[in-house]
């Protein structure tokens, strides 16, 4: 998860002294906070996620609604297009710094995999790390381009991951999952047995998308990553978009919401199943609007929103520990609320853990500098200088 560096420098800073940008600090703590709302219906059942009633009460249509325009895919676009700012960030850095740029981002890589893996199999099986992990290897091969062929790189892997899912959704619709069907009983079995079931189970579907990821989420997330290193060149984490682009994400915003809303209650299974491809599509826009607000709000000051850019530097770790509690809350601790949770209920536990979060990443950073992952994740990824770079380093310090 790149979007978790540690350091972020505007484009124009030639220093090779890290500098914090309070404005992806704020986005960032935003997208960890907000991925929660989604993340919060699988925290149960891993594959499935909320189970509907045969006829959907009037209050979880609303949140249904809500959620299609204001939260599904926002925050993962969000965290996917900061990694990709992450990526040029550390890639400039390394360069000005006489390092092996490559080298050192690929260990990073590297090591993500292996925290994704992990967290996939032993803790939850909705993980994103890893999939970010092989979009950042693909991103990685663009860096060096202008900023045109960086958005139509982007353009390209995001219309071809459309297509790719569409394909699933034709020949391979999804079952609507009903709470009290045989199929519902049939996973709650799986998912609320013994942690041994459940490591098997988690094992599974992390070997599946071992396939699928490269099929499909890859090409999405590598091209919103390209998306946000171009953003990022063109300065628009420190400005913001103009009036006029803010208007066409809106429209867009609004158009695709409202056709994935039409086709997520539609009754036709690959219908129902192809709302979740628009998604894919109505949360890019909003995601650009969200950025767009929380750059104008915080104006790169560390004081202003500060307890968000404190959950947005303990990003990483966060989200771990949302796996953790969220995973204990629903398949050990009351695992019966699969049963009986409706949508609003799942949508107050959210909000209640996320003020949670920005109470512990307040308190966390005053006494401490990083977060424990973080720390990790740095200090395991951090490669060795070759000779010649030693050398390097050896004459600078001389002069």
């Amino acid at each position: 998860m790149e979007s978790i560096t540690q350091v972020t420098n505007t484009p124009e800073n030639h220093s090779t002294t890290p500098v914090r940008n309070a404005n992806i600090d704020a986005i960032r703590g935003l997208a960890v906070l907000g991925i929660l709302f989604m993340n919060i219906y699988y925290f149960g059942n891993a594959v499935s996620g909320y189970a509907s009633h045969e006829i959907s009460p009037f209050h979880d249509t609303l949140v249904e609604l809500f959620s299609n325009f204001f939260l599904e895919g926002r925050f993962i676009s969000l965290f996917a297009m900061l990694f990709g700012v992450g990526l040029a960030v550390q890639f400039n850095r390394y360069s000005k710094q006489n390092i092996d740029a490559y080298k050192q981002i690929k260990s990073r890589l590297k090591w993500l995999l292996v925290f994704g893996a992990v967290h996939g199999i032993v803790i939850w099986s909705g993980d994103v790390l890893f999939a970010y992990g092989l979009s950042g290897f693909l991103a990685l091969c663009y860096l060096k381009l202008d900023n045109d062929k960086l958005i139509k790189k982007s353009l390209l892997f995001i219309a071809i991951s459309v297509f790719t899912f569409t394909l699933f959704s034709i020949f391979s619709p999804e079952e609507r999952f009903i709470r009290g069907s045989e199929l519902f009983e049939e996973e709650y079995l799986i998912w609320f047995s013994t942690y041994s079931e459940q490591l098997l189970m988690q094992l599974f579907v992390f070997i599946t998308l071992l396939f699928f990821i490269p099929l499909t989420l890859m090409w999405f997330s590598t091209g919103l990553m390209l998306l946000g290193v171009a953003l990022y060149r063109k300065g628009i984490f420190q400005q913001g978009f103009s009036k006029r682009h803010l208007i066409w994400f809106a429209l867009a915003s609004i158009f695709f919401s409202t056709l994935d809303s039409l086709l997520s209650f539609s009754e036709n299974p690959i219908l129902h199943t192809l709302s979740g491809v628009i998604v894919l599509l109505s949360a890019i826009p909003m995601a650009l609007i969200y950025m767009h607000l929380l750059i104008k709000i915080c104006q790169n000051r560390s004081t202003v929103l500060a307890p968000l850019q404190k959950v947005g530097r303990l990003a990483f770790s966060l989200y771990i520990l949302q796996s953790i509690c969220g995973v204990l809350l629903f398949r050990h601790f009351e695992p019966t609320l699969v049963n009986t949770l409706d949508r609003p209920d799942y949508m107050l536990i959210a909000i209640g853990y996320s003020i949670l979060q920005l109470i512990l990443a307040t308190i966390y950073f005053n006494y401490f500098n990083q977060g424990p992952l973080e720390k990790l994740w740095r200090g395991l990824a951090k490669a060795k200088p070759n000779a010649a770079q030693e050398n390097d380093q050896l004459l600078n310090q001389r002069r």
